[in-house]
């Protein structure tokens, strides 16, 4: 067939497949008719209707179609993929799978042929090896990608294959690691458990993802160790005194709460839209935006003495920030990150009625009252409160340990100037 030819069929192919997307079979039948009369030997004519035959349940012919158009044109992954299928109906499983392997030459990513290497190699009786196999497919697949029905079953086939071998793996590991836990029984193993947690699928990966500035080769920690902040053991004791004040100002002046969440209508950040505004998340501010909210701190006269042993987060204009947050009862707050991985937040619990909870990353909480805690917000992290009564904590940010006094001089000055530039505050908390 002359190359002209040859256009004007895969032009009549890809109208068809336009009018099968926008939900015109009866145009799109139109169009491969007329590329069937124009040229019945055509690969894609010959893929078609062997497509049709396996639909219909006769791989047999549909496998001399396919091979026919195979010979005829060998770069088609599309052709050797559909010889594949017929082939695995047909129980030939070296050929199907020497058949995979011509469609990954083509489109290594090609995650419809490696769902069926995969199929292919559990026929065999190669368990782990499928399971690897499957895991590269699923990653393979395009992102948002709706799976025809046709589909699904292999999918949740590669899903159950997928988890059988991580216990699987699972059971082994922890076997053969035994002994070596034993003989280091004495040391602390948390982060290597965490990371045999994400290996085995346990336990998703979260990374900082700070909505201004990320600085580099900072561990990125969910919940940091209590000894490198001694200092906090002095605002823990002022615990009582704290809750005392929160309680007197919420009894008598409850109005001076403010959302916490206070963004312009066309925000990108959707998903605080049910809690913009709202006082079901409200704050009152001790410090705000660098700047100490004095009728506040003199009402609440103990807080300010404990916060005065507290090493701020100190960028003018913009931090340190302290805050009583007020979560109200049946209230969720969605999953978000912070501005900065160069500062810390605190949480000192006041009032935690059952079913309130604490989700950084992988790792879960439950508030103590006393009990403080430091936090890297610009891993993931949302709240709730599931009983019938308003939470409490006091809330208030510092510095990362892991940046020196010369890296924060510069991030103040950076953060500054930014703002100068755009005349605007660089960014927003929540």
């Amino acid at each position: 067939m002359d190359k002209e030819a040859d256009q004007r069929v895969q032009g009549l192919f890809r109208m068809a497949s336009r009018a099968f997307e926008d939900g015109q079979p009866q145009q799109a039948a139109q169009y491969l008719q007329r590329a069937e009369a124009m040229a019945p030997r055509h690969p894609l004519v010959l893929n078609e209707a062997a497509r049709q035959r396996l639909g219909t349940g006769d791989p047999q012919a549909a496998h001399a179609l396919l091979v026919e158009a195979v010979a005829a044109d060998p770069a088609y992954p599309e052709l050797w993929l559909n010889l594949a299928a017929a082939l695995r109906s047909l129980q030939r499983t070296d050929e199907e799978l020497a058949a995979l392997k011509r469609v990954l030459a083509l489109e290594p990513r090609n995650f419809r042929a490696l769902l069926q290497v995969a199929a292919a190699q559990e026929q065999q009786g190669q368990p782990r090896t499928a399971a690897a196999t499957y895991v590269t497919a699923l990653q393979a697949m395009p992102r948002g990608f709706e799976p025809p029905p046709g589909l699904n079953p292999l999918l949740q086939r590669a899903r159950e294959a997928i988890e059988a071998n991580d216990r699987s793996i699972e059971s082994f590991l922890t076997e053969r690691l035994e002994g070596l836990r034993a003989r280091h029984a004495d040391v602390s193993l948390a982060r290597f458990d965490k990371c045999l947690a994400t290996l085995l699928r346990k336990q998703q990966i979260y990374r900082q993802q700070p909505t201004f500035m990320y600085f580099p080769h900072l561990p990125a920690i969910e919940f940091h160790d209590r000894d490198l902040f001694p200092w906090l053991d002095a605002i823990e004791s002022a615990t009582d005194d704290i809750r005392t004040e929160l309680l007197q100002v919420l009894a008598e002046d409850a109005a001076t709460l403010q959302p916490y969440i206070s963004l312009p209508e066309t925000s990108p950040l959707k998903q605080f839209r049910e809690l913009n505004n709202s006082r079901r998340w409200s704050v009152y501010y001790l410090w705000r935006e660098g700047t100490a909210v004095t009728d506040n701190l003199a009402r609440c006269p103990r807080t300010a003495q404990a916060l005065a042993t507290w090493p701020p987060c100190d960028v003018p204009g913009y931090s340190p920030s302290a805050v009583f947050s007020i979560l109200d009862a049946r209230t969720r707050i969605p999953p978000h990150t912070g501005v900065s991985n160069t500062r810390l937040i605190v949480h000192l619990p006041l009032i935690v009625p059952p079913g309130c909870g604490f989700r950084v990353g992988a790792e879960f909480r439950e508030w103590q009252p006393g009990k403080a805690f430091v936090f890297d917000d610009t891993i993931e992290h949302t709240a709730w409160n599931d009983s019938d009564e308003p939470r409490a904590v006091l809330i208030f940010d510092i510095w990362s340990p892991f940046v020196n006094e010369t890296e924060r001089e510069m991030v103040r000055a950076a953060t500054i100037a930014v703002g100068e530039y755009y005349n605007t505050r660089p960014y927003r908390e929540g």
